[in-house]
């Protein structure tokens, strides 16, 4: 989703409506922008939190296991060469293959619940790190891509996206 001008615009439109739907059961595109934005901030990343939640003052992201930052620095790592390969498994003959599948295996369980802090705003929701199309092939999930790793710029491009006609 990062990669957002290089799609075509049927993907284009599909990951608007996805991510207005997200944004929308957190109570809207800005309180949704301000979730990335204070995400942005946060140093160290808060992924790598030993609590496993991240909090601020428009809600919670929480998930069930503490992520190291060796697996964070990984997962950047192989994150750059999805676009490229489609997939976030190298080679089988690559080094890193076997540390990027026990990676996959480590984080493809967790899931992240994100809830608004008050139920007016609406549900929250819950995403997954990956998607796993088939054996030999896993991809981010592009919400879980959109909310931790791309730039807000490049959402707000997204929430605001209208298809051509």
């Amino acid at each position: 989703m990062c990669d957002f001008n290089k799609l075509d615009d049927a993907q284009k439109a599909e990951y608007h409506k996805q991510l207005l739907e997200y944004a929308e059961s957190f109570g809207g595109k800005n309180f949704f922008l301000q979730l990335l934005e204070a995400i942005r901030k946060t140093k160290p990343h808060p992924l790598i939190a030993k609590n496993s939640e991240f909090r601020f003052s428009r809600g919670t992201i929480k998930w069930s296991k503490v992520i190291f930052k060796d697996k964070l620095t990984l997962l950047l790592d192989i994150r750059v060469n999805e676009s490229k390969n489609g997939t976030l498994l190298p080679d089988k003959e690559d080094k890193k293959y076997k540390k990027v599948l026990n990676l996959l295996r480590t984080l493809g369980p967790i899931e992240f619940n994100v809830t608004p802090k008050h139920l007016k705003d609406g549900d929250g929701f819950v995403m997954k790190p990956f998607e796993i199309i088939d054996e030999n092939t896993t991809r981010l999930n592009p919400i879980f891509d959109a909310i931790f790793f791309c730039s807000v710029d490049t959402i707000k491009k997204v929430l605001n996206y209208e298809a051509k006609l």
